[in-house]
Parts: structure tokens; C-alpha cells; sequence
């Protein structure tokens, strides 16, 4: 792995993340590329959407073969292996009932002029959820993705996850995770074709009204492009870890937790930061050893970084907002209310970011590239928008109107206060 060493002072964190942040190699510039994929599945519809398969994929985007039979789905969750279903359940188990417990209540609010808002919140009738494939399958993002939208109350969900290119367009772990998931369709189709596909529409596939789920640069891109014409629930790069560690850590578990997400690629970003050198000293020699095992990507980014304090720490974490981030020091808990930009906290030397990826049931679709400033992980609330229902009473019509009047005015829209007026009359 790409080790740089930073010995931080605790000032100007922000200056600093940026420094780390800057270890990741550039995406590259894909937008005029993934615009002409788009341009052509929009005058092409299915043609267009197996030529790029063709090009790009396993070539299963042939007339008869999209979307996968349901059925097929129960067949295969019949046919794995027992231990399997079992872990999935599991992990679907704990998946929904996080997602039930996010589900809000509806709200109505009586204002002083008599009148009232309610707030309620509705699914959104129609969802993608894009599951990563090719030469590796995911069945744990398609039970990330589908629970939560069902949970939501979406009646029509869909899975596009590119093919295996095999005698069966997808492998049986893929479709009993569908299968579990409640998906409802089922699209063995990958890349920005893909994404273009559920989002404009084609004679096969019809739209849907928001897509979510990880992907590589080419589909977060299409994402980016048709943002707006569908829903998203963000952009998502490639996968992120920070770990705070304490003088009393085991380097050879973070050692194994850091490597874990450079098995993603070698495009993430791992950092460790601790007050005691000698921890870090310690990390970096089981990081070595791990890779050099494991054959790890040479060039995968790690920094280590020496911090005045935990407290400085969590504020170096704040600055950088990783997707992940672990808290494996005697104060942790502590520590963890001070969080405010991480995707997901991990609270103690035995909550390892594992548990967080497939079963312990907070989704791992989670805000990369600094975006949990201002995102959050994948739930229910992406697959559902909220309706403002306002009654206006003429009682509650002439106590308002003198304000709408006098404020549309000042806008220079005179129709709009005659209107309010026009209900406060007797």
C-alpha cells in the first residue's frame, strides 16, 4: 500500500483533510462519455441499451432476457446453499428493522390565523436499486437497497446489477437476495446503460421515479447527469474508512479492517490517526504484512496520522467526513457524540466495519467523497417525499391575506395579493 505519515499539531483540520483527501487518484472526466450513453439510450431505447451491453458488459441485454423472471429468484433462494439463506435472513432481518424504526409520523401544525398544515409523507411509486457486478457479485447492496425501499412502502422495486456472463445472466446469490428483498423485478444489466435505461425508460424497461446504490464512476456519472429527471440518493465513490485508535488497540484488527476496504480497489482511502506513535508504528507494520499477503493493490492510499489528542481526532474526522469511521479507544463512546460528518460510526474495539457491510443492520450504502456533510446512509426516507396539505378557512383567509397582499407586492406580483384578497371579502 501508498503509506504517507502526517504529524498533525490539531490546527486547521480542514487544511489537512484536504491534503489527505488528496492521496485518492482523480476519477477521470467521464461526463462527455456517459452523456453520449444516455443520448443513446434516449433515442434508442433497447437497441442502444444492448449495444452497450454488448461493448461494456456480458452482452445479456438480448430481446427475452430482460428483465429475470421473479420466479427465477425463488427458484434459486431454493437452491443455495442453506448457510447462505440463513446469513441473508439475517442480515435482511436486522436491515428491516432499522429501516422500520427511521419511518416518520405525520404531523399537522395549527397556525395563529386559524389555519392548518399537515405534513405527511407518501413512497414514491416506482425505485432502482443498482447493485455493483461483474467480476464480483453483490448480494448484500441488493438487500441494502430493496429493504429499506419496501420498507418505505414502494410497490413496484427493481434490481439492475450487470450480468455474470454465464450459462444464467445472474448467479443464484444475486437473485435469492432479491428474492428476500422483496425486488419485483429484475435487470441483468450494468454501467451507465443501465442507470439510463431505469431512468428515461425503454420499450422493456419502464422508468422509475428514483434510483439509488453504489456503482462504479460511470454509473454514479449517469446518476450525476439525470439527477432531476429521476431521483437519486447521491453520488457515490469509491469506499472510505478512518480509524481513531486508542493506546490500547489491537494493530493487527485495524490492520485487518484498513485492508478490508482496499479490497474494494485501490481508488478508497484508509486513514488511521493516534496519539501514540508506537500504535501507529504497530499499524503500519500489520498493514504491510496484511497486504503483502493478501496481495493488495501497491498503490492503494494510506495516511497515518499522529494526533495532540482524541478529541482533535474526531474533529480531523469531521473535516474529512469518511464514509466509515471507527472509534477503537477507552473513551469511545464519548467520543462518538462529538461526530457530526462520518457515514457510519463504529463505537469499540469489536465493531469493525465488517458487521456494518452485511448484517448488523445499518445500510452500507453510506456518503463518500466528504458528502456526509451533508448526507446521510440509504433508508426509507430516499423512497419517500413529503405532501404539504394546507386548509384555509375564510376566518383564517382574512387574517392572512394582509400579509400575502403586502408581501406579493413587494415581489411585483399584484395577481397573487389580489387573489389572497379576494378571499378575505365577504
Amino acid at each position: 500500500m501508498r503509506i504517507s505519515s502526517f504529524d498533525w499539531d490539531g490546527g486547521d483540520a480542514a487544511a489537512l483533510a484536504t491534503e489527505i483527501r488528496g492521496m485518492q487518484p482523480p476519477l477521470g472526466e467521464l461526463s462527455d462519455a456517459v452523456a453520449g450513453i444516455i443520448r443513446a439510450v434516449r433515442e434508442r431505447g433497447d437497441d442502444a441499451v444492448a449495444e452497450f451491453e454488448a461493448r461494456f458488459g456480458a452482452g445479456s441485454a438480448e430481446p427475452g432476457s430482460v428483465p429475470v423472471p421473479v420466479a427465477d429468484a425463488r427458484a434459486a433462494l431454493e437452491r443455495i446453499d442453506p448457510d447462505l439463506r440463513d446469513a441473508m435472513e439475517t442480515a435482511a432481518a436486522n436491515i428491516r428493522a432499522v429501516a422500520d424504526a427511521q419511518l416518520s409520523d405525520e404531523r399537522r401544525v395549527r397556525l395563529a390565523q386559524g389555519h392548518s398544515v399537515e405534513l405527511r409523507e407518501v413512497p414514491v411509486g416506482s425505485a432502482a436499486i443498482y447493485a455493483p457486478g461483474g467480476a464480483a457479485a453483490y448480494p448484500s447492496t441488493v438487500l441494502m437497497g430493496c429493504i429499506p425501499a419496501k420498507t418505505a412502502g414502494v410497490q413496484r422495486v427493481a434490481v439492475a446489477t450487470p450480468a455474470s456472463g454465464g450459462e444464467q445472466p445472474l448467479g443464484d446469490a444475486i437473485l435469492a437476495a432479491a428474492a428476500i428483498g422483496g425486488a419485483d423485478e429484475i435487470y441483468p444489466l450494468g454501467g451507465a446503460q443501465a442507470i439510463a435505461a431505469l431512468a428515461i425508460g425503454t420499450e422493456r424497461i419502464h422508468p422509475v421515479d428514483v434510483i439509488a446504490g453504489p456503482g462504479n464512476r460511470y454509473v454514479q456519472e449517469a446518476k450525476r447527469q439525470l439527477a432531476g429527471e429521476v431521483g437519486i440518493d447521491g453520488v457515490a465513490g469509491p469506499s472510505e474508512l478512518m480509524v481513531v485508535a486508542g493506546d490500547t488497540a489491537n494493530a493487527d484488527w485495524i490492520a485487518l479492517d484498513l485492508c478490508a476496504q482496499a479490497e474494494h480497489g485501490s481508488d478508497g482511502l484508509v486513514i488511521a490517526a493516534a496519539v501514540e506513535t508506537v500504535i501507529l508504528d504497530a499499524i503500519e507494520e500489520a498493514v504491510r504484512r496484511v497486504a503483502e499477503e493478501r496481495g493488495l493493490a501497491e498503490d492503494a492510499p494510506l495516511a497515518l496520522v499522529a494526533v495532540p489528542d482524541t478529541v482533535s481526532a474526531v474533529a480531523l474526522a469531521n473535516a474529512v467526513a469518511p464514509e466509515h469511521l471507527e472509534l477503537v479507544t477507552e473513551d469511545a463512546t464519548l467520543l462518538a457524540e462529538g461526530v457530526r460528518t462520518a457515514g457510519c460510526v463504529f463505537v469499540g474495539p469489536d465493531a469493525a466495519t465488517a458487521f456494518g457491510d452485511y448484517a448488523a443492520g445499518s445500510n452500507h450504502v453510506l456518503p463518500t467523497g466528504g458528502a456526509g456533510r451533508f448526507q446521510g446512509p440509504l433508508g426509507p426516507s430516499v423512497f419517500r417525499r413529503r405532501i404539504s396539505t394546507v386548509s384555509i378557512s375564510q376566518a383564517s383567509a382574512r387574517e392572512l391575506a394582509p400579509a400575502v397582499a403586502t408581501l406579493a407586492r413587494a415581489e411585483g406580483f399584484p395577481l397573487h395579493a389580489e387573489s389572497a384578497e379576494a378571499r378575505a371579502e365577504e
